[in-house]
């Protein structure tokens, strides 16, 4: 499956983004979705994951709270709405898929199989 990510840009502390990955060339609903980033100097990190039919999500909790993962089956789109953004979550931003007979949400970088190019998210204090 081919993933692309978009909707990054530079935002003030305290503001919004919404962030969109456009998956194409597989059955969307054979996967779980997910979000990763990698700020400056820092290891991959998980933000967040939804299973293959939306009902199920997962967050990490540097960002419980603040961040909403959320899938369109239709449309083969996964988005991730950030608010209350802060300089620490400038990063660039990864979506992946799961290709799971579960359809569980994983937190697990290893468990994905496709991965998008990421898209830079700057988040100005």
């Amino acid at each position: 499956v081919q993933l692309q990510a978009s909707g990054g840009g530079l935002v003030q502390a305290g503001g919004s983004l919404r962030l969109s990955c456009a998956a194409s060339g597989r059955t969307f609903t054979d996967y779980a979705m997910g979000w990763f980033r990698q700020g400056p100097g820092k290891e991959r990190e998980f933000v967040a994951a939804i299973s293959r039919g939306g009902r199920v999500t997962n967050y990490g909790d540097s960002v419980k709270g603040r961040f909403s993962i959320s899938r369109d089956n239709a449309m083969n789109t996964v988005h991730l709405q950030m608010h209350s953004l802060k300089p620490e979550d400038t990063a660039v931003y990864y979506c992946a898929a799961d290709y799971t007979v579960t359809g569980a949400a994983q937190s697990t970088s290893a468990h994905y199989d496709y991965w998008g190019q990421g898209t830079l998210v700057t988040v100005s204090s």
